[in-house]
C-alpha cells in the first residue's frame, strides 16, 4: 500500500517549480506503476514554457471511467530565510507538514494516490485514472489541456473527474468547487508624440488618453452576480509609462487589466467591448487580449453529491458548493466530462510556511477513498 504522508513528502521534496519536473511525475510514477496501474509519461511542448511533464496513469476498463486530475508543479518559495524550514524539506512538526505545494497540491496527489491504491486492491470493475500536468501554476499552455487531447485521441476519456485543488476554506470539508468564473488578461499600449511639456500643442500626450480609456472601462458595472456566480469584476493591475523626466510629454504609455467573468458573459465578447473602448479614445492603440479560460459551471447533480456525501460521510461536515476563487485546470477538463473540485484548506498555499496539518492528510485519503467506493459502486 502508498503511505499518503510518506509520498506527500517525497513529492515535496522534488522542487518542481514551473516548469520544471525536478523527479516528481517520476517518484508518483513509480507508486502508482507498483499499485497496478499502467503509466504514460508525455512531454509536450519547448522553451520557454516547456518542456513540460504530465503523466497520464489508469487501470480497469470499461465504465465508469473516473478520473483525479492534479499538478505536481509548484509556484517559487519567495523568501527562504522567513521559512520555519527549508520549502523542499518536507518537515513534520507538532503533527503539521510544512513545504512548498503541501496544500496546492502534492497533498492531495498523495492522498488520492493512497486511497485509490486501496480502492484498486480491494477489487473494483471500471476504469480509474489520474490525470497529473507539470503546468498548472504557469502559462498552462504545455499541460492539462494537450494532455486531454492526448486522452481523447486514444480512448481514454473519462464519465467523472474530480479535481485536488485545495478548494476548503477553514475546515477540511467546507467546500467544493462547482464551477469558476472565466478570466482576460489586456495589455493595452496608447502611442502619442514625445514633445515638451511646456508647449503640448506640439505634442501628443499618450497618458490622458489612456486614463480616460481606464476610467471608462471601469466605469461599467459589468452584472450584480448570477445564480451560482458572484459579480464579474475588472481590476487594472499594472500602469507604466517609463519616463524619468520631468519636462518631457512621453511617446506612449500603457496598461495592463484583468476581468474575472461569470457566466453572464462570454469572453470573446468582452473582448470586443474593451477593443471598441479603446478605439474610441485611441484608434491607433495596441490591444492584446488572452482569455485563460471562459466561466462554467457543473449543474448539483451526481457528481457534487457524491463528492459532498462523501464528505459528510467522513468528517461529520456539509460542503457548500461554490464557484469563487481563480481559475484552474478543471476549465479544460469541463469540455470532456463532469468535473468538481475538492481538496485541503488552501490558506497556506503559495505563502512562506505553507502547510497543511498531517490528520488532514489523513482524512482527505479517507474522503477519497469514499468518493470510489461510491463511484464504483454506481
Amino acid at each position: 500500500m502508498i503511505d499518503g504522508l510518506e509520498l506527500a513528502r517525497d513529492l515535496i521534496r522534488c522542487a518542481s517549480v514551473t516548469p520544471a519536473d525536478a523527479g516528481a511525475q517520476s517518484v508518483l510514477a513509480a507508486v502508482l506503476e507498483g499499485a497496478g496501474f499502467t503509466v504514460h509519461r508525455l512531454v509536450f511542448g519547448e522553451a520557454p514554457d516547456g518542456p513540460i511533464h504530465n503523466l497520464f496513469a489508469t487501470i480497469g476498463e470499461g465504465a465508469p471511467h473516473f478520473a483525479f486530475a492534479g499538478h505536481t508543479d509548484v509556484v517559487p518559495a519567495g523568501d527562504v530565510a522567513r521559512w520555519s524550514s527549508p520549502p523542499f524539506d518536507a518537515a513534520v512538526s507538532g503533527g503539521h507538514l510544512v513545504g512548498r505545494g503541501a496544500a496546492d497540491m502534492k497533498g492531495a496527489i498523495a492522498a488520492f494516490a493512497a486511497a485509490a491504491a486501496r480502492h484498486v486492491a480491494a477489487g473494483f470493475k471500471g476504469r480509474l485514472s489520474l490525470v497529473i500536468t507539470g503546468d498548472e501554476e504557469g502559462p498552462a499552455t504545455f499541460g492539462t489541456a494537450p494532455l486531454l487531447d492526448w486522452m481523447e485521441a486514444n480512448g481514454f476519456v473519462p464519465d467523472l473527474c474530480l479535481v485536488g485543488e485545495p478548494t476548503s476554506a477553514r475546515v477540511l470539508g467546507d467546500m467544493v468547487k462547482i464551477g469558476r468564473r472565466g478570466s482576460i488578461n489586456a495589455w493595452i499600449t496608447v502611442h502619442g508624440a514625445q514633445g515638451h511639456v511646456a508647449y503640448p500643442a506640439m505634442a501628443d500626450n499618450p497618458v490622458a488618453r489612456l486614463v480616460r480609456i481606464l476610467a471608462a472601462v471601469q466605469a461599467r458595472v459589468l452584472d450584480t452576480g448570477s445564480d451560482w456566480f458572484q459579480a464579474s469584476n475588472l481590476e487594472v493591475t499594472d500602469l507604466a509609462v517609463g519616463n524619468p523626466a520631468t519636462n518631457v510629454i512621453p511617446a506612449q504609455a500603457s496598461a495592463r487589466l484583468n476581468i474575472r467573468f461569470n457566466d453572464l458573459h462570454r469572453g470573446a465578447e468582452l473582448e470586443a467591448w474593451l477593443r471598441e473602448v479603446v478605439a474610441s479614445e485611441a484608434a491607433s492603440a495596441e490591444v492584446v487580449v488572452r482569455i485563460s479560460g471562459e466561466a462554467f459551471l457543473t449543474e448539483p447533480g451526481t457528481l457534487s453529491g457524491v463528492v459532498a456525501g462523501a464528505i459528510e460521510a467522513v468528517t461529520g461536515v456539509m460542503p457548500e458548493l461554490s464557484t469563487s476563487g481563480g481559475t484552474s485546470d478543471a476549465r479544460f477538463i469541463r469540455r470532456l466530462c463532469p468535473v468538481v473540485e475538492f481538496g485541503l484548506v488552501g490558506q497556506s498555499m503559495h505563502k512562506v510556511d505553507e502547510g497543511v496539518p498531517v490528520a488532514d492528510l489523513s482524512a482527505l485519503e479517507a474522503i477519497y477513498g469514499e468518493v470510489l467506493r461510491r463511484v464504483f459502486r454506481g
